[in-house]
C-alpha cells in the first residue's frame, strides 16, 4: 500500500457536515429535483439494457437446444417447442421495450422459463440464471429512472 486512502466524500469540517445541510454525495442543485444519472438519455439506456438482456436470453435458449439433447437426454419435442416459443417471445419483447408493459412481460417470460423446468431440468436451470439477470436489470432500471 502507498498509504492511507482518503474518502472522497469526507470533509475537513470537524462537525462532519458537508455544508449547508446537503449530503456529500448529492449534487448541489435546485431542491426537490431528482438526482440525475449522468446519462444523456437514461430511458434509452435502460431500454437498451432490457432489450440486450432479452436478446441474449433468446440466443442462449436457441443455442442450448442441441447440447441439451445430446448431453441431457430426453428433451422431448414439446420441450424444444417451448424453448423456441420462449426465444421468439424474448426477441419480440426485446423489440418492444419502448412499451411500458414490456418490462412486466419480460418478468412473466422468466417465470415461464422456470416453469419449463417441468419439461426438462436444464430449462429450470436456465430460468433461474436468466431470472437473476433480469432481476438485476430491473434493479438497474429502478436506480437509474427512480
Amino acid at each position: 500500500m502507498t498509504g492511507p486512502q482518503r474518502d472522497p466524500h469526507a470533509t475537513d469540517d470537524p462537525s462532519g457536515s458537508a455544508g449547508e445541510g446537503t449530503p456529500a454525495d448529492q449534487p448541489v442543485g435546485e431542491p426537490g429535483q431528482p438526482r440525475r444519472s449522468g446519462l444523456r438519455n437514461p430511458e434509452a439506456a435502460v431500454r437498451g439494457l432490457g432489450a440486450g438482456t432479452l436478446a441474449l436470453e433468446a440466443l442462449v435458449l436457441l443455442l442450448a437446444i442441441q447440447p441439451v439433447r445430446v448431453v441431457g437426454g430426453d428433451l422431448s419435442g414439446a420441450a424444444i417447442g417451448v424453448v423456441v416459443a420462449l426465444a421468439v417471445a424474448a426477441v419480440v419483447l426485446a423489440g418492444m421495450m419502448r412499451r411500458s408493459w414490456a418490462w412486466n412481460a419480460g418478468t412473466v417470460l422468466q417465470g415461464l422459463l422456470i416453469l419449463g423446468g417441468l419439461l426438462h431440468w436444464s430449462l429450470f436451470g436456465l430460468g433461474v440464471i436468466f431470472a437473476l439477470v433480469w432481476a438485476y436489470a430491473l434493479h438497474v432500471r429502478r436506480v437509474i429512472l427512480g
